[in-house]
C-alpha cells in the first residue's frame, strides 16, 4: 500500500483546484465570512452600533489615477474616530478605498490583498486589473447577508492597467455589482457633494498633482455639507489619505506632502469659502 506523499496534510493543500485564497480557506472548513457573520449576529442594532467610514474619491489622470479619503468614522451622531485610514494599497498597481461598516470593510480589504498575493504565488503572474476588480466583487457578494442586516461595505477600487496603459476606476454596490467609472467617482455619505465638486473641477488628462489638489477640494466640499465627512484638522494635523498609481506602481503620499496641498487649499478657502469656480467663456463673471 502506497503512503500519501504528504502525510498529515489536508487534501486541500495538495489538490488545490482554485487560485482563490477564500475558496482555499473554505475547503479547509474556515469560511472567511464566518467571523463577520458572528459580528452581525451579536448585535441587534448593527447598523447603528459599529463605526462607519465615509467619503472616498477617485480620479483618472494623464499618468494613471488618484484616490483619496477623509479620516472620520462615525457611529450614529457621534464621531467614533478622527484618524481612520480608508485608502489602502491592494498590490503593486492598485488601491482600494472603503466606505460603510468600518471593521468589516478593513477585514474585507485584508482578505482581498491576500487574494491577490495568493493568486500571483499560485499562478506565477499577477491578476489583470479586470480580474482584481472581479475578485473584489466576488468577496462582496459573499457578504450580501451582512449587508441586508445593515452592515454594508461599499468599496472603490482603482489602479493602473498595464495592458491598456491607463488608470481605471471601479465602483460597486452591496450585492457585488461591479461598474467601471469614467474619469472620476466618489462613494460614502459625502459622495453627493464630492461628485458635484468633481464635476466642476475635473479636467480630462489632468496631471497627478492637479488631481491630488482636486481630490482635496472635493473632500473639503463634502465635509462642508456632510457631517459624517471629516475636513482637514489643522490643529491635530489629520489630513486625508492620498494614493497615486501609475506605470511605476502605487505611491502612498506622506503626511508632509499631503499637508502642503491641504495648506494651499485651506488658505485659498479663507478668501473664497465656496472654493474655486469654473472660468466662463468671454471672461463673464
Amino acid at each position: 500500500m502506497t503512503s500519501p506523499p504528504f502525510p498529515g496534510l489536508s487534501t486541500a493543500f495538495i489538490g488545490q483546484a482554485t487560485s482563490s485564497f477564500a475558496d482555499f480557506l473554505g475547503a479547509l472548513g474556515h469560511d472567511p465570512s464566518d467571523r463577520l457573520r458572528s459580528l452581525a449576529a451579536s448585535s441587534t442594532d448593527a447598523h447603528l452600533s459599529v463605526p462607519h467610514g465615509t467619503t472616498i474619491v477617485a480620479l483618472a489622470t494623464a499618468d494613471g489615477m488618484v484616490m483619496a479619503g477623509d479620516r472620520r468614522a462615525t457611529m450614529g451622531n457621534v464621531i467614533a474616530q478622527r484618524d481612520i485610514e480608508k485608502v489602502f494599497e491592494a498590490d503593486e498597481h492598485s488601491v482600494v478605498g472603503i466606505a460603510g461598516a468600518a471593521g468589516l470593510a478593513v477585514e474585507l480589504v485584508r482578505l482581498f490583498c491576500v487574494e491577490l498575493e495568493h493568486y500571483e504565488k499560485i499562478e506565477g503572474v499577477p491578476l489583470t486589473l479586470d480580474g482584481k476588480a472581479n475578485r473584489l466583487a466576488s468577496l462582496l457578494r459573499n457578504n450580501l447577508g451582512l449587508a441586508m442586516q445593515g452592515l454594508a461595505v461599499v468599496p472603490l477600487f482603482g489602479g493602473f492597467d498595464l495592458h491598456q496603459d491607463r488608470g481605471r476606476i471601479f465602483s460597486y454596490d452591496v450585492t457585488g455589482g461591479r461598474y467601471e467609472e469614467r474619469d472620476h467617482y466618489a462613494v460614502g455619505s459625502g459622495s453627493t457633494f464630492a461628485r458635484g465638486s468633481l464635476k466642476k473641477l475635473y479636467r480630462s488628462g489632468m496631471s497627478t498633482n492637479d488631481a491630488v489638489t482636486t481630490s482635496i477640494e472635493a473632500l473639503y466640499d463634502a465635509a462642508d455639507d456632510d457631517s459624517a465627512t471629516g475636513g482637514p484638522d489643522m490643529a491635530r494635523r489629520i489630513f486625508p489619505v492620498v494614493a497615486t498609481v501609475d506605470r511605476d506602481g502605487v505611491r502612498m503620499w506622506s503626511e508632509d506632502d499631503v499637508e502642503a496641498v491641504v495648506d494651499r487649499v485651506v488658505r485659498a478657502r479663507m478668501s473664497a469659502p465656496d472654493g474655486p469656480v469654473a472660468d466662463l467663456p468671454g471672461g463673464q463673471a
